[in-house]
């Protein structure tokens, strides 16, 4: 079962093309032009063990339209690629350290969306990426990807290891969500299937 996906999104504000392999080895081909967010999708692919690309290319008006953006063909590509579903673990969650923050993400792989995102931060900025659109590439990616998502930072002072952390720990939960059962077959839902 090949467990890959490619998306293309094109608008008047941004040209995205996206491709996720699941059953990959954490290679990545990151360019958003916005050097925090490549760093973090390629840590999200890294400890993900999934291989994504991602070219983007956004207006100049801010990260809004590139980060939101990039959040929808993301989610495209990962909803896309499960395909049935058949044989997956569905939940997961870590807690996952870095330094001195320490951030937990919980996942149900259910086919609705939910978010639930406390994750504070003390700047405006991290590089040049706006540190609020981070919830909102999220929102974007939990609506397209029609998965419940959790994440909460249990603490740390420093805005960078924060970030990480989450995006590290998105990685691993979901490379654990999607991890196949040996010897099943079955959607893993009394209803017979996730939509």
């Amino acid at each position: 079962m090949t467990r890959i996906a490619q998306i293309k999104r094109k608008t008047a504000e941004t040209d995205i093309d996206v491709t996720l392999n699941l059953d990959g080895a954490g290679k990545s081909d990151i360019d958003t032009g916005i050097g925090f967010f490549d760093h973090m999708l390629t840590l999200f692919a890294a400890h993900g063990m999934f291989d994504l690309t991602v070219k983007a290319e956004g207006d100049d008006v801010d990260n809004h339209h590139a980060v939101e953006d990039i959040g929808i063909c993301l989610g495209r590509a990962f909803y896309e690629s499960l395909g049935d579903k058949k044989g997956i673990t569905r939940y997961a969650f870590t807690f996952t350290p870095m330094d001195e923050s320490l951030a937990r993400i919980a996942v149900d792989i259910s086919g609705r969306s939910a978010l639930v995102y406390d994750v504070p931060l003390n700047r405006e900025f991290i590089g040049a990426l706006e540190t609020e659109m981070l919830e909102e590439f999220f929102i974007a990616f939990t609506d397209n990807a029609k998965i419940a998502l959790h994440i909460k930072n249990e603490y740390g002072r420093n805005a960078h290891h924060i970030v990480e952390g989450v995006f590290k720990g998105f990685g691993r939960t979901l490379r654990e969500a999607v991890r196949l059962q040996a010897g099943s077959n079955a959607v893993p839902s009394t209803k017979g299937v996730i939509e």
